[in-house]
């Protein structure tokens, strides 16, 4: 999804669909769910280390005080996620809860009948079934991986017969004109014991790194933190590969595979016309996102963020709009976009990692304009939050409060700045920015100097602790 998605700030907490990111939407999924699905009401979300304090605040904007954030220090795919946040639900609730695994960059947009399929799977994950979910297919589509579904074990669910990688056209077509072929969703639904169980007989190399991972794990504030060597240790794999597809093979494990049918309007939105898919059309079948203006153009997506985007006489092409990068497609080589990641990545360009907006544990701040010795950004703290206690050796800067009240450290002085007025602060002058408000702070900042780069900064303390009533005053 570049140029909107990029490795700091990727899809799942994008607002793509609406009004809630991916992820706010996934947490807000199971609202509404049935008493007989006794669900836990906290979350445990696990996350990149690099995208925590993001995450926890997406969670806290729409509610969610007491989600359980765990932090992997690497990536290791789907079947280490799931080991972890299993080992933590029984840690957390000394029981054996059934797990409803769901990937945060996904869509539903029926969640009532989510809920139905909900608690269909429920009722055999909770006797030791592994389930997953299969959509039912209305395409040949090329871009997912396929379930075969077996006999009918009970009301509207199945066994599985057997799992299909992402097909050709051909193979697509076939399985959909079988109709025992559904879609492979992502979404798994089963109790701890019975996903453990599983792993130490397929794969007891993941459970023996996650085990020690969460036995050497550390709290920070609302993170745990497992112990990074081990989860290193770790091999990659995902759930399908490590465990799902062997069970219908694997009698003896006693942790039957089963499939519940699911139509509520699912889609993994990994391609840009996989979002046009999902978006309302105007009478010639295109989906425009923010300002735009289209004119003899037909079945295209227009997404603008920063700026009018306008289209004239466009057939089945997709525009991308953000600040500092622009996407044009063929809507039907949308999935190659990938291609043009890898050629940034191999040039080592920063577009790949990082929006012009970039956003830290305190709020957020955007690169407005640079050239020869200067760069101006705005900056946004969050009411009560507060950057380190910092130096450059290279570098002034200059900051104009705009909107709130800052909390100015500028070498042996700490000062109260109002609205509309300044602060200089020299070259090597120990400084640092806080918000002791109840709204969010607003400053531009205007930097002069010989070496403007981010890694020219001497840190003495950092600024992810809260500020204290104390030092709000």
């Amino acid at each position: 999804m570049w140029p909107l998605s990029r490795e700091t700030y990727p899809k799942q907490f994008l607002a793509l669909a609406g009004q809630y990111s991916m992820l706010q939407d996934t947490a807000l999924r199971l609202c509404g769910l049935p008493a007989e699905v006794p669900l836990a009401k906290s979350p445990i979300l696990v996350c990149n280390t690099e995208h925590r304090f993001l995450a926890a605040s997406q969670l806290q904007a729409i509610g969610v005080q007491d989600a359980k954030i765990l932090l992997e220090p690497v990536g290791r795919n789907t079947a280490p996620a799931l080991t972890i946040a299993a080992l933590q639900a029984i840690a957390d609730q000394h029981d054996d809860p059934v797990l409803l695994a769901m990937p945060a960059d996904h869509l539903i947009s029926d969640n009532p009948t989510l809920h139905v399929a909900v608690e269909k799977a429920y009722v055999i994950a909770s006797a030791g079934a592994m389930v997953t979910f299969g959509v039912v297919a209305d395409r040949p589509e090329i871009g997912y991986g396929y379930i075969q579904r077996g006999a009918a074990s009970a009301d509207g669910v199945y066994a599985i017969a057997s799992f299909a990688e992402k097909p050709d056209p051909a193979t697509a077509r076939q399985y959909l004109d079988a109709g025992d072929y559904y879609w492979n969703s992502g979404l798994f639904m089963v109790r701890a014991s019975a996903w453990i169980k599983a792993l130490a007989q397929c794969r007891p190399d993941i459970l023996q790194a996650c085990a020690s991972a969460m036995q050497q794990a550390v709290s920070d504030m609302d993170f745990v933190r497992p112990n990074a060597t081990a989860f290193a240790a770790c091999p990659s794999d995902s759930i399908d590969y490590a465990v799902m597809e062997r069970l219908p093979a694997r009698p003896e494990i006693d942790v039957p595979a089963r499939v519940v049918p699911l139509q509520a309007g699912w889609s993994d939105l990994g391609a840009w016309d996989a979002l046009w898919q999902e978006l309302p059309h105007d009478s010639e079948n295109n989906a425009t996102v923010g300002e735009t203006i289209v004119h003899n153009t037909t079945k295209s997506l227009l997404f603008s963020t920063s700026r009018l985007v306008a289209g004239v006489g466009l057939d089945n092409i997709v525009v991308i709009e953000t600040p500092d990068a622009v996407l044009v497609a063929d809507m039907r080589q949308a999935q190659e976009v990938k291609q043009i990641v890898a050629q940034l990545k191999t040039r080592g360009h920063t577009l790949v990692d990082n929006h012009r907006k970039v956003y830290r544990p305190w709020g957020w701040y955007d690169s407005i304009d640079s050239g020869e010795r200067f760069q101006v950004k705005r900056i946004v703290v969050n009411p009560g939050a507060r950057l380190s206690l910092q130096m450059h050796h290279h570098r002034a800067e200059h900051w104009v409060v705009v909107k709130g009240t800052a909390q100015v450290t500028n070498g042996d002085q700490t000062f109260l700045l109002d609205e509309n007025k300044s602060t200089f602060i020299p070259v090597g002058h120990i400084h640092r920015l806080a918000n002791p408000g109840k709204v969010p702070l607003e400053v531009i900042e205007v930097q002069s100097g010989t070496y403007l780069g981010e890694d020219d900064i001497v840190r003495f303390s950092d600024g992810v602790e809260p500020m204290t009533a104390s030092a709000a005053q």
